[in-house]
């Protein structure tokens, strides 16, 4: 028997690279999931080879900008399953840009995604739990969110704010019974990963202790360990998945 047997999991942002990771490690442990993506086709076709492998998984497509989406998905959920245990707020995007030539666009985009993605998902989901009185509630940052990253204004800043929502989500909602934590992932070898230059991945990596990039499945096991009964006093704090890396 798994970690989460017959535990409902939302897993945003979970078509494919680390959430689709993630989707798959929390069937494993016996949860029902559920993964919202924005890509229909992405997620369609992801969630027709995790069924082929026996999971129980289900795709929802939702645009985590949209509050109403967001709504729906949860009300669909609820009325198929009665319940929702955890929420991993997964789902990112990356504008990248100086500071003088960041657009008003670039900026916007990653905050609504980033930052207003969670606040939506987390504020339609918590209702929810409250009603249990339980839940668990894992929210993506970045270790660039704890030490800064050039070229990255807007997505260090939404990944600094996912830091501060944690802490306060854990101090408002602790006492209902849910706990709220982040990860903040390191260099993780991912789709996005296939587009950056070599040079720059050797960088990466020298710059990380444990002398390597993360997996997918790295970051997947964080998000068990912070959903599981193992983890059942720890709330409010930043676990991060890094190789060990510093400044």
């Amino acid at each position: 028997m798994g970690m989460l047997e017959q535990k409902v999991v939302v897993v945003t942002g979970g078509a494919q690279g680390i959430g689709l990771s993630a989707v798959e490690r929390f069937a494993e442990e016996g949860a029902i999931v559920s993964f919202w993506d924005f890509n229909s086709d992405k997620g369609a076709e992801s969630e027709s080879l995790l069924k082929a492998k026996g999971h129980d998984v289900r795709f929802q497509q939702v645009n985590v900008t949209d509050m109403d989406s967001v709504k729906a998905a949860v009300k669909a959920l609820v009325e198929e399953t009665g319940k929702i245990d955890v929420l991993v707020n997964n789902a990112g995007i990356t504008r990248d840009a100086s500071l003088l030539k960041m657009t008003e666009e670039q900026w916007q985009q990653v905050l609504d995604v980033n930052l207003g993605g969670v606040f939506h998902c987390t504020q339609a989901v918590v209702p929810v739990m409250v009603e249990q009185n339980s839940g668990c509630i894992i929210n993506t940052s970045s270790v660039v969110g704890l030490y800064g990253n050039f070229g990255q204004t807007n997505y260090v800043a939404t990944k600094s704010g996912v830091i501060g929502m944690t802490k306060v989500w854990a101090r408002e909602l602790g006492r209902k019974g849910i706990r709220v934590n982040a990860v903040a992932p390191g260099f993780i070898a991912t789709e996005m990963v296939d587009t950056v230059p070599e040079k720059v991945i050797e960088k990466m990596v020298a710059q990380t202790p444990l002398a390597r990039l993360g997996k997918p499945e790295d970051i997947a096991n964080a998000y068990i360990f912070l959903s599981s009964d193992l983890s059942s006093f720890i709330s409010g704090t930043v676990l991060s998945v890094d190789g060990g890396l510093v400044i």
